[in-house]
């Protein structure tokens, strides 16, 4: 027990050193208990002055919170922490086919659980969930701010878990958990998926990118891992939903389940003069340089040192 404390204390340590220390103050708490000022998130968002030019922080106590939640446009540097990441769950159920209102499907856009339009967006400690379950495309998070980060948080669903909407959009993951599917994580965002777990299920693709030509880096993954309990040899790091896709992993963990080509062109022949995927130093059964399709890349020491944050983001650093 001694030892399980400890590493609790170093772990929460070393989070503090690459990100500023939270506050311990709360401009807003939610509690679904009504002891604090709100009972549901979407009222705390809605609290939160438009175009406001400093960080509104948002404490959300332990509780599964059903919301279809929308950070607008407007909502600009809001920061959420959740008390456990574990306990503090946003959820919803919408899928792209569910009908809406008018008897019109949703579409993958209007499956999401949660919206994020607002600039300078921070999630920590908070579950992002879809609980629609294996019904086609089902969005647990959709990110479209520019700025938008999340520390050690989840993401959990099956097909088309997460959507990084916007190529203008920049985004960094650090220590988070991310499961699915089929494009469990798409869209045109440049992001960065640091020091996370990507969890695969059953069988797929863990990304579709849809980068556009003018994008450089698209997805990133460092020092992650690509775990899961999919069968071997059941999905491919990537394929591109529009032909300037992007997605590259460095220094990563690859599990079984990763075929030994790597890549899909998704039934196109041209995408592969377009896409590109490359990897440096992986690592684990899922690593086979050798067998990864020709027209994949494998980095060298030179040109992965393109890759640093400054590089991809255009000067933004997400950890400070």
């Amino acid at each position: 027990m001694k030892k399980i404390k400890l590493l609790l204390v170093l772990n929460c340590l070393m989070v503090s050193f690459v990100f500023a220390s939270s506050p311990t103050v709360y401009d807003i708490i939610v509690a679904a208990d009504g002891s604090g000022n709100y009972k549901t998130v979407q009222e705390a968002i809605n609290a939160v002055p438009d175009y406001r030019k400093v960080t509104t922080t948002i404490f959300i106590k332990n509780g599964v919170y059903k919301e279809k939640l929308n950070i607008a446009t407007s909502k600009q540097f809001i920061k959420m922490i959740g008390e456990n990441v574990a306990h503090t769950i946003l959820t919803y159920d919408d899928w792209a086919q569910k009908k809406n209102s008018f008897g019109e499907e949703k579409g993958t856009s209007g499956s999401s659980s949660v919206y994020i339009y607002g600039n300078s967006f921070t999630a920590e400690n908070i579950t992002f969930q879809n609980t629609a379950g294996p019904v086609g495309q089902a969005v647990a998070l959709f990110v479209a701010g520019d700025k938008a980060r999340f520390i050690n948080c989840r993401m959990l669903g099956f097909q088309d878990t997460l959507y990084t909407y916007g190529y203008a959009s920049r985004q960094y993951y650090y220590q988070c958990y991310i499961e699915g599917t089929v494009d469990f994580i798409f869209g045109s965002s440049t992001a960065v998926f640091d020091k996370c777990e990507i969890f695969c299920k059953k069988a797929g693709y863990i990304t579709a990118s849809s980068s556009p030509d003018s994008s450089k880096y698209g997805y990133v993954f460092i020092n992650s891992k690509i775990t899961g309990d999919a069968t071997d040899n059941s999905f491919y790091l990537g394929r591109p939903w529009r032909p300037y896709a992007k997605s590259v992993f460095i220094n990563c963990y690859l599990g079984k389940m990763i075929k030994p080509e790597g890549w899909n062109n998704w039934g196109k022949e041209t995408n592969e003069k377009t896409a590109y995927y490359a990897e440096y130093n992986s690592q684990g059964p899922g690593a086979n340089a050798k067998a990864r399709v020709k027209w994949s890349h494998q980095l060298d020491e030179i040109t992965v040192k393109a890759y640093t944050m400054e590089e991809i983001f255009n000067g933004w650093n997400p950890k400070e």
